[in-house]
């Protein structure tokens, strides 16, 4: 099912369905950010439609005000095209393996893992990319890395399948502690083979926890948004502390694999 969570009057994050084998649906998401300038983007790719479409057009002066698509997950390609057949006019940004699958797109030439990318959205967003880890797994059922990015004026961070954030229905919750953030599943796949893995990785969540520590509001990908007005837990940032803990057996024993 989809629908529209207005985060801030710059930020609008769209819930939107994807079922593994059909079945299980763990939820997916693109973001609509009004920029400095008065335009707009899209973080990440989803196929709008019936009154999400009309409102999102409603909002960008019928879609006219789109300056750009960003895709920020390598392994998130579902919509790509569609969401460039409903927008043909903005510009549209993929990481490398974006470009790969579908060459015959009209893609910018910067890569939205590149620094020279982060560069032309400096004025509204900080962009980050894990480090320690494979930004494109071999394996491709390894979809841990993204493109992170933080929408400083509505204090926003937007991640795909880096970051989860699960959200237990009332019932389950009577039974089971209710999960807040957490790191994907796949960090033990996606760590790189050397000793200096772990450390790099956990330096660059030190450094992005605080970089964004007033961040207020969460968007991730699967399966669920975490808006200031509704946190009754922790502080995000004490919220991305808690997952990195979470994990430290992970890359302590990655640690001696490779020491």
């Amino acid at each position: 099912m989809q629908k529209i969570i207005r985060v801030s009057d710059d930020f609008w994050n769209i819930r939107g369905s994807h079922r593994i084998g059909g079945v299980v649906d763990i939820g997916t998401h693109a973001s609509l950010v009004r920029l400095a300038n008065d335009k707009f983007v899209f973080l990440d790719a989803y196929t709008f439609s019936g009154d999400i479409k009309r409102e999102l057009l409603e909002l960008t002066n019928d879609g006219k005000d789109v300056s750009a698509i960003i895709n920020l997950h390598p392994f998130h390609t579902v919509h790509v095209r569609p969401m460039h057949r409903m927008f043909p006019d903005a510009k549209l940004y993929g990481t490398a393996r974006h470009i790969s699958r579908f060459p015959k797109l009209p893609w910018e030439e910067e890569l939205a893992e590149d620094q020279d990318f982060h560069d032309l959205f400096s004025d509204d967003f900080e962009f980050s990319v894990p480090e320690g880890v494979d930004f494109i797994s071999e394996d491709d059922k390894v979809h841990f890395s993204s493109v992170l990015a933080y929408h400083r004026q509505s204090k926003t961070i937007h991640v795909d399948d880096t970051f989860m954030l699960l959200q237990l229905p009332a019932l389950a919750r009577m039974i089971v502690s209710e999960q807040s953030v957490s790191f994907h599943p796949t960090l033990s796949k996606a760590l790189k083979p050397h000793a200096r893995a772990a450390s790099e990785f956990r330096q660059w969540a030190k450094e992005l926890i605080s970089s964004w520590g007033e961040a207020e509001n969460f968007c991730a990908a699967h399966n669920a948004t975490l808006v200031a007005a509704e946190n009754e837990r922790d502080a995000i940032s004490d919220q991305l502390k808690q997952a990195l803990f979470a994990v430290e057996s992970k890359l302590d024993r990655h640690e001696r694999k490779y020491n």
